[in-house]
């Protein structure tokens, strides 16, 4: 046997493992798709590959071979998440609005592989996952521009549903007509409540009449549908492709940092590693009817190492001048701090609830 043939055979055996070893790796990332499913969670965790990435090198004794072994790394990764995504495509995620809306838009870019599903309520898409007909669903939660959406926030406080991940979507709004409009065709400008806030200066500078509509996309449909020069929709560039619009003008809200964060809600609260950075923590309270009873729960929060990055109060609607406080701080609940911090909090809070957890990317 020449070296030639000893370097094949040699080969042929090292690949017979690899490949046991990769049927392996491959019912493993299975395992880790059912567990994302489960808990609405993407399957691109960009902090993770770069760990593995990172680390990839170091496992090489060979310099000159440590960088293939990247590449072959991130090779695997690849053909991984294209596993995961093949499962996860059977996942359904419900959003509020239609096809075209910035909501569909955060959904697809959450889940590219995922039904999307579109109900015309937050409270419709909410109960969605509740009675199983979806696996999670995809909810604006605030706004940079315009503030945060209450009616997803009392969900978080009294619904069931828990908030696993968050996405950023920023969003730019396009003044859209039928094919052939001008701008002095235009009269009136169709949107949702926030959209026509976030391009206030824009209207008042070209005197349009306003009219709400229940959905950016859905304003968009009826613009086209309608076939009216005078009449024109605020909504994404997606909604223009989808409806068959014209982009009149660009870019017309008034923060070029216009950006939106949606929540993942699902039924499975996520219990995250205690040594994972950039762990956040949404805590929802009310307090004691008592002198400082506020001040000693944010005390609280801040002695056990959670540095609290949000603090808001919302009306209780079942009880008149009563309020209840929304919290996300940097930290892990799932800590022993964690622990410490709610059995403490309990003394002070008559309601207290942690919806979820989500990285911070």
């Amino acid at each position: 046997m020449n070296s030639l043939e000893k370097a094949r055979l040699e080969i042929n055996e090292i690949d017979a493992k690899l490949a046991e070893l990769f049927e392996k790796r491959m019912n493993a990332s299975l395992e880790i798709a059912k567990f994302k499913k489960a808990h609405g969670l993407p399957v691109y965790d960009k902090t993770r590959e770069d760990e593995i990435l990172q680390k990839a090198a170091l496992k090489i004794k060979n310099e000159e071979l440590a960088q293939y072994y990247v590449s072959f790394t991130e090779d695997v990764m690849k053909v991984s998440k294209a596993y995961q995504e093949r499962f996860i495509s059977g996942m359904k995620v419900a959003y509020c609005g239609t096809e075209g809306a910035f909501a569909h838009i955060a959904t697809k870019k959450t889940f590219p592989s995922a039904r999307a599903i579109a109900y015309p309520t937050f409270q419709d898409a909410y109960n969605a996952v509740l009675e199983d007909e979806c696996d999670s669903a995809v909810l604006p939660v605030e706004n940079s521009y315009n503030g945060e959406v209450g009616q997803v926030t009392d969900f978080m406080f009294s619904g069931r549903l828990f908030v696993n991940s968050m996405t950023e979507l920023a969003v730019s709004q396009d003044l859209l007509a039928i094919p052939g409009t001008k701008i002095e065709d235009i009269k009136v400008v169709l949107s949702h409540p926030q959209a026509l806030g976030q391009c206030a200066d824009f209207i008042a500078e070209h005197k349009f009449k306003t009219e709400e509509y229940t959905n950016t996309a859905l304003a968009a449909r009826f613009v086209k549908e309608n076939g009216d020069k005078s009449i024109a929709a605020i909504a994404s560039k997606d909604a223009a492709e989808i409806f068959g619009l014209e982009t009149v003008c660009q870019n017309i809200n008034a923060s070029r940092s216009n950006t939106t964060r949606f929540a993942v809600f699902s039924k499975s609260p996520l219990v995250r590693a205690k040594e994972e950075k950039g762990v956040h923590t949404i805590l929802l309270f009310t307090v004691r009817n008592e002198a400082g009873a506020l001040a000693k729960a944010i005390d609280i929060i801040g002695k056990h190492g959670f540095n609290m990055r949000t603090l808001r109060s919302r009306p209780m609607k079942e009880l008149l001048w009563e309020y209840y406080f929304y919290v996300e701080a940097e930290g892990n609940i799932n800590t022993e701090e964690g622990d410490l911090m709610m059995r403490e909090l309990s003394k002070y809070c008559d309601r207290l609830k942690a919806a979820g957890t989500y990285l911070k990317k």
